[in-house]
């Protein structure tokens, strides 16, 4: 069995969430396998582990679970990027649309160095509108991203679109 077989065996599809139509790819129950978590993060770790790494970008909330683990093999920082008035300290932020409506997300203005080498993490790449607003946040440090990290990719969204001029990668493809 492929990895990514193994992978996908892992992960509960929920028919009719959150609405009528759509099956959501429920990780929960590979965050609940330890051998399937630990290949997953195992393989994302040696993917990037020769790119130098500075810090880990992070998008709430699934998102903190593989960048933080992810952070840790790489011995890089951890930056969080949250929904707008979660973060203490002063912040960038950057408002993007979504199928109705928009939303606001922030990062602190110390989280990283100037030209920093990055690499952005979150569990699924749907239509990329959430992953392009961090990335023109992130253009306030100058910072280099170095990769696009993603467990999931729902490919018929086409949310790699959004983001042709940065190095994506996910483990799996629907």
């Amino acid at each position: 069995m492929t990895l990514e077989q193994e992978l996908s065996q892992a992960i509960r599809d929920v028919p009719d969430f959150p609405k009528k139509g759509i099956v959501f790819k429920d990780i929960t129950t590979l965050l609940q396998n330890p051998a399937a978590f630990g290949k997953a993060v195992d393989a994302l770790y040696r993917r990037y582990k020769n790119e130098k790494i500075d810090a880990v970008v992070c998008v709430e909330a699934r998102g903190f679970i593989f960048g933080a683990v992810l952070a840790y093999k790489l011995k890089a920082g951890l930056v969080l990027v949250r929904k707008k008035g979660k973060l203490p300290a002063k912040t960038h932020s950057v408002t993007y649309s979504l199928e109705y409506g928009s939303d606001t997300l922030e990062v602190h203005r110390d989280a990283l160095s100037r030209g920093g080498r990055v690499l952005i993490v979150d569990d699924v790449l749907a239509t990329g509108g959430t992953i392009s607003a961090v990335c023109r946040m992130l253009k306030k440090f100058k910072a280099k991203i170095c990769g696009v990290a993603f467990l999931i990719e729902l490919e018929f969204l086409h949310g790699r679109k959004k983001l042709k001029q940065y190095p994506v990668f996910s483990l799996l493809r629907y």
